[in-house]
Order: C-alpha cells, then sequence, then structure tokens
C-alpha cells in the first residue's frame, strides 16, 4: 500500500509524531526571531554577536545571485524612442511625410486653398484702394477728385464693401473646410495607430509602457493634425500675402523695398535657429507629457492600492514634480519665443521709422505721392506680419515633425508575430506537443525559462501544470497563444507547428481565465459576449448559469448590470466567473485555466467545478494552471514543471502522490504546510520530518516543550 502523503495530515488536521514535535521547516538562523530566554556569561555574548551579525546583514541587503547578472543583460529593442526615430533629425524627407497625412484630403484641400488665394488677393488690395482713395482726396475736384477707377465713390465704395464680402466668405470657406479636414486627419490618425499598437506582439508591451502610447495616440495626434491643417494653412497664407506685399511694394518704390529688403537675411537666420530649437523642446514636452500620462493612469489605476497605504502625499509630489518638469520646459519656450519675436518685432519698428525718414522725403521731392507712401507703409506692415506669420509656421512645422516622428515610429513597426499571416486554424483538437523547447522572455534573453522541455497533453484531457513560482506554468500559456514563439524546439497542436498558423484563429480556438481576471467597462452581458461577438441572449445566460453566475439575479438591471471600469462595481468572486462564462461561451477547443477559481469560495469553487467537469466530458483539452489541491486531483495527468526548466515529474495524482521523494509531494508538503516553494524543494529528496525536527532541536536558543503536546510553548501562545 502507498505511504500516505503528508500534506493530508495537515489538511485534516492531524499532528505528525516521530517522538518529537512536527515542526516546519526553520527558517536561516541569521533571520530567525529569537526567543525571549535566560542568558547568561558565553550565551549573552554570542547572544550579542548574533544581533550584530543579523544588524550587519540587514543593512547589506539582498546578495545578488547569478540569475541577477542574467537579468542584467536587458533587451529593449522593441521599445519606442522617447523623441521618436532614434531621436533623428528633422530633414525634407521627414517634413515631407508629415505632409503626405493630408494626402487623402488633397481635393478639398485645394479648395481651401482656392478660398485663400481669393481672401489673400482681396486683403491684399486694400493698401493700393486707400492708397489712391488718400490720392484723390487731396487732389481738387477740378482735377477729378469725385471718380476713383473710372466710377464716382459712391459706387467705388459699394463696388469695394462687395468686394470685402467676398473675402470674408472666402474666409469663412477656408476656415470651415480646414477645421473639418483637420478632425478628420485627427480621428483617421488616431483610429489607424490604435489598430496598429493592438496587433503588436507581446515583447513590444513588454519593453513600453502604456502612458507614452496613450501620448501619442491623444497630444501627438492633434500636435500632427494642427500642423498639416491649420498651420499650413496660416503658412501659405503668410506666403501669399509676403510675395503679393513685396511685389506690390516693389511696384511702388524700388528705393524703399530696398531698405526693407536688409530686414529679411538676420529675421531668416533667427527664424532658421528658433524653429530648431522650438522642435526639439517640443519633442522633450512630448516625451515627459508621455511620462506624466503614465503616472496619471497608473496610479489612479491602482488608487484604493495608493490610499491604504497613505500615499496621496507621496503621489501628488510624484505628479507635480513631473508637471513641474513640463512646466519648466514651457517656460524655457516661451523664453526662446519672447526673445524671437521681440526682436523682429523691434527690428520691424525700426525700419518702418527708417522708411518713414526716407518716404517722407521723397514725398516732399516728388518722386512718390503721399497715397503712395501710405499704401507702401500699410504692405511693409502686411509683409511684417507675413514674415512673423512663416516664422510661426515653420515653428509649429517643426513641432508637428518632433510629434509626427514618436507616430511614424509606432506605426513603421511591425510585430516580430504577426496576428493574421499563416495557415488559418479550423481546429485546435488533437494532442499538443512540446518538443525540446528552450524559452527566454525576449527583453530578458539572458535568463532562461525552459530548456528542452518535452511534454504532451492528449487531446481531450484535463492537465494540471505545477510548480515552483517563476517556474514558467503561466509561460507556457503564452507561447499556446503565440504571445511569444520559442527561442529553440517546436510546439505542436495536431500534429503542425503553431509557429505557422494564424496566430488571431488559433486564439480564437482557444479560452483562458487568468488568475486576476479583467472585465472592460459595460454590461455583464457585453462582458461574456467578448468570448463570442455575435453570441444570442440565450447563449449568454447559458454561459453565465454553466459559471454559476448566480449573483446577477441579486442585481436590478440583470445581465445589463454596468461594471464599472475594471469592473469595479463587482467583487472578485463575482469577476472571475464572468471571466469563466467569458471562455464558456466560446466552446474553445484548449481551455486555459490559470488558477481560474482562486477568487472563489469554497461552495462557488464546488459549483464551478462541476460546471467545468460536466463541460469537459467533451473533446475539449484543459490545461490548468493549479495550486489548490482540488483542481489537482481533477486533472487525469499532472505535469511537474522543475527551477532548472525541464519536467520534474508527469503522471496522474495517486501516482505521483505515491511517491515520497518525488517532486511533487514536496511541493505538495511545502504548500499545505505553509511553506515557500523553493527550488531545493522540487529538485531535493523530500526529508522525513522528525529529521527536520531533530535538525531545528539542536539550536541552543529554543524553547522547552510542553509535554502532553511536544509543541513549543511560544507556538502555543501565538496560536
Amino acid at each position: 500500500m502507498a505511504a500516505e502523503p503528508p500534506w493530508k495530515a495537515v489538511r485534516e488536521g492531524r499532528i505528525w509524531r516521530s517522538g518529537k514535535a512536527a515542526l516546519p521547516t526553520p527558517m536561516p538562523r541569521s533571520l530567525e526571531a529569537k526567543p525571549n530566554v535566560k542568558s547568561t556569561g558565553g550565551q549573552g555574548v554570542r547572544s550579542e554577536i548574533h544581533q550584530d551579525q543579523e544588524h550587519e546583514d540587514i543593512e547589506k541587503g539582498f546578495e545578488l545571485s547569478e540569475r541577477a547578472a542574467q537579468a542584467a543583460q536587458v533587451n529593449l529593442s522593441a521599445k519606442l524612442a522617447k523623441d521618436g526615430a532614434a531621436g533623428k533629425k528633422a530633414g525634407f524627407r521627414e517634413i515631407w511625410r508629415l505632409l503626405l497625412i493630408a494626402r487623402p484630403e488633397a481635393k478639398k484641400l485645394a479648395f481651401a486653398f482656392l478660398f485663400l488665394l481669393v481672401s489673400s488677393g482681396i486683403t491684399m488690395s486694400i493698401p493700393f484702394s486707400i492708397g489712391k482713395i488718400m490720392d484723390t482726396a487731396t487732389k481738387a475736384t477740378t482735377e477729378g477728385g469725385n471718380e476713383l477707377f473710372g466710377l464716382s465713390l459712391p459706387m467705388f465704395y459699394g463696388a469695394l464693401a462687395g468686394i470685402l464680402t467676398l473675402g470674408a466668405a472666402a474666409n469663412y470657406g477656408r476656415i470651415i473646410i480646414l477645421r473639418i479636414v483637420g478632425e478628420r486627419i485627427v480621428a483617421r490618425l488616431r483610429s489607424k495607430l490604435f489598430r496598429q499598437t493592438f496587433v503588436q506582439d507581446a515583447e513590444f508591451f513588454d519593453a513600453n509602457r502604456v502612458g507614452d502610447l496613450i501620448s501619442r495616440l491623444s497630444s501627438d495626434t492633434i500636435i500632427v493634425g494642427k500642423s498639416i491643417t491649420q498651420n499650413l494653412s496660416d503658412g501659405l497664407r503668410a506666403a501669399v500675402s509676403g510675395a503679393a506685399g513685396f511685389g506690390l511694394m516693389a511696384y511702388v518704390s524700388l528705393k524703399l523695398s530696398s531698405i526693407l529688403a536688409l530686414l529679411l537675411p538676420p529675421i531668416g537666420l533667427g527664424a532658421f535657429f528658433y524653429g530648431r530649437a522650438i522642435r526639439n523642446l517640443s519633442r522633450q514636452i512630448q516625451r515627459n507629457l508621455g511620462t506624466l500620462t503614465k503616472i496619471a493612469e497608473e496610479r489612479l489605476g491602482n488608487v484604493k492600492t495608493s490610499q491604504s497605504f497613505a500615499g496621496e502625499v507621496l503621489e501628488v509630489r510624484r505628479y507635480n514634480n513631473q508637471v513641474r518638469k513640463i512646466f519648466e520646459l514651457g517656460k524655457r519656450e516661451s523664453l526662446i519665443s519672447a526673445t524671437f519675436f521681440s526682436s523682429t518685432g523691434f527690428a520691424g519698428n525700426m525700419t518702418i521709422l527708417a522708411l518713414l525718414y526716407v518716404g517722407g522725403g521723397m514725398v516732399q521731392s516728388g518722386a512718390i505721392t503721399i497715397g503712395e507712401l501710405t499704401s507702401f507703409l500699410m504692405y511693409t506692415a502686411y509683409a511684417g506680419s507675413s514674415m512673423f506669420g512663416l516664422s510661426s509656421f515653420y515653428s509649429e512645422l517643426m513641432k508637428g515633425v518632433g510629434a509626427a516622428s514618436r507616430l511614424f515610429e509606432l506605426q513603421d513597426r511591425q510585430p516580430t508575430i504577426s496576428p493574421t499571416k499563416g495557415e488559418k486554424v479550423v481546429s485546435a483538437r488533437g494532442p499538443i506537443r512540446f518538443e525540446n523547447v528552450t524559452f527566454s522572455y525576449p527583453t530578458r534573453p539572458a535568463v532562461p525559462i525552459f530548456k528542452d522541455l518535452n511534454f504532451e497533453i492528449p487531446q481531450g484531457t484535463n492537465v494540471a501544470i505545477v510548480g515552483p513560482s517563476g517556474g514558467g506554468k503561466s509561460t507556457i500559456a503564452s507561447i499556446l497563444l503565440r504571445f511569444y514563439s520559442p527561442t529553440e524546439g517546436r510546439v505542436l497542436i495536431g500534429g503542425k507547428d503553431i509557429t505557422h498558423m494564424n496566430a488571431k484563429s488559433l486564439r480564437r480556438k482557444i479560452g483562458i481565465v487568468s488568475q486576476e481576471p479583467v472585465l472592460f467597462s459595460g454590461t455583464i452581458a457585453d462582458n461574456i459576449a467578448y468570448g463570442k461577438p455575435q453570441a444570442k441572449r440565450s447563449e449568454i445566460v447559458a454561459a453565465a448559469r454553466k459559471a454559476n453566475c448566480q449573483f446577477i439575479s441579486d442585481f436590478p438591471d440583470g445581465l445589463d448590470t454596468q461594471v464599472g471600469p475594471r469592473g469595479a462595481q463587482l467583487s472578485g468572486g463575482q469577476k472571475q466567473r464572468i471571466a469563466i462564462a467569458r471562455a464558456l461561451i466560446k466552446d474553445p477547443d484548449i481551455l486555459i485555466l490559470d488558477e481560474a477559481t482562486s477568487a472563489l469560495d469554497a461552495e462557488s469553487e464546488t459549483l464551478v467545478n462541476s460546471a467545468l467537469t460536466a463541460l469537459l466530458r467533451g473533446n475539449n483539452t484543459t490545461i490548468s494552471i493549479a495550486h489548490r489541491l482540488s483542481t489537482i486531483k481533477r486533472s487525469d495527468t499532472i505535469i511537474v514543471l522543475g527551477p532548472d526548466g525541464r519536467v520534474a515529474e508527469q503522471g496522474s495524482y495517486d501516482e505521483l502522490s505515491a511517491r515520497p521523494d518525488g517532486a511533487f509531494t514536496k511541493l505538495m508538503e511545502w504548500q499545505m504546510s505553509g511553506g515557500e516553494v523553493t527550488d531545493q524543494s522540487v529538485n531535493s529528496p523530500a526529508k522525513p520530518v522528525a529529521q527536520e525536527t531533530d535538525w531545528d532541536m539542536q539550536s541552543e536558543d529554543v524553547t522547552e516543550v510542553s509535554e502532553d503536546t511536544s509543541v513549543p510553548s511560544e507556538s502555543r501562545k501565538s496560536d
């Protein structure tokens, strides 16, 4: 007859007796809590030395292991550069690519450009008309002072009012077209980038923070949309107005135009350096905004944990520190902008003063009329405004390039595991076989998880995978779902290598219930139907009943009850049962239960297990990543993973529990006795409990043992 597994005695409340107390494996001596005992002489000295050693160990902290050195070798090739495109400088290619974003709106932008020409042309005709009006007003009536352009003054003013009205209408058309086009471009960008983000592989999300991705999808797209619509329109308007202004100034007076031309080189040079500085600052601001979004998203998403540790002040300080960084960058941008625009404004005012001085002399000499000087000065103001507009256009364009480079980097990245390429999976039934699988996570390539892992799961069986924490149990599920590919070896389903399968269609054939259930904002019905969007109401109800979701009857809205963000309105057990229903409604060929009943009480667990057992009598293959003994005992086969990345042993519950020195026996002994699962506990032979007790009782600093129970008196007090 097989020996009784040691954890059964613990579970049934019986005490093992082997002449001495059956104590759990002791903690390391340096970390033991010292009992209150009398000590004199050498014992007191030893106690002080021991306390000093313990204090020294605490001061030193943890010594780094060989695994830590391996973990230090990080691969972040999937991480997006904070400044976009690895900080590459903006050239014509980047600017041209930015402008090409607006290609689908080319026709509408052409109409906007036509309206721009009309409104700008009418605007630029105003100084010329004012000059003529002034010349006409200074002429005597006998010299034709009552006519202008062959029209009487009332008719001329009426015609001018009509032209100005046409200009206002054209300006209205330009603005509304550009606003609508801009919103459409931003919407298209966001949709495209969100889709591109969603198809990325797990390595991408391991290397990048969600807050930075949200920043790219929100603020960066707004900057880019504004840069290629409103900013582009303003730049074209400034260019048209500037060209027309300089042309008409040259027509009025070449001498005065040459004076104004002296201002162009320094303004152009200043605009170049100003635009480059603004572009760099814009990238830094967007990068820090991404960090700010990350902090807010992370902290607000875990606000209850923060509040439970009274960490509100710490989190507010952390957020404010990042806000302060952005403020300092904004202040630097304001300083640079103020310096540039104030200096160019001062230069423009000095130029106007010079034009008045020279132009006044030309009017006195009769070289030009007072009306022509007035028109020239107005054109100078228009041209100066155009120069400022072009400078602003360039700086905003550089901001757009800085934001666009972050978007292009995300847009250009192709996932290493494409969700749409490969052979479409019609059925995922058949044996699951891991053949010589070696695997390390892409971001930690030097830390091996599996090494020559081999096992097979027959079709339609219920298999439990157990092992120490960090042994790779959940990694098996991730590989089956094609979140990652093996570094070496193959994973076969029905004799076919899953790396040749279409990942999306394969995932449709697999149902998974995670240890920490994830629900989305919406109703209970929406969350259950997430596993099968086209599911009928009756199918949703049936899946909910199979998962023992009877609590739905207690809600006034039933299946239409809102679960809140991340299911905040539900308890952990309720969320877990909805997650189980979501997996069951798919009727998957492979069902992965990652400790799916961990959040349930004993009664609910029994009911859900009954439902799962009834469901799995068919041809479904079930993989249970298990810690609970009830889940393990229900399995047909148990696969025990060792810390070396291989299968330590495999067999049925009865077979493995009959091996007193087996890895499964030792693992269960540690779990049932409340100990930690260490590498040694799985690989090393199990020691008789009496021997462990003997070792512990040899310690000098122990309490006296009660004769009637053989349990330390201090332990009894703590109980």
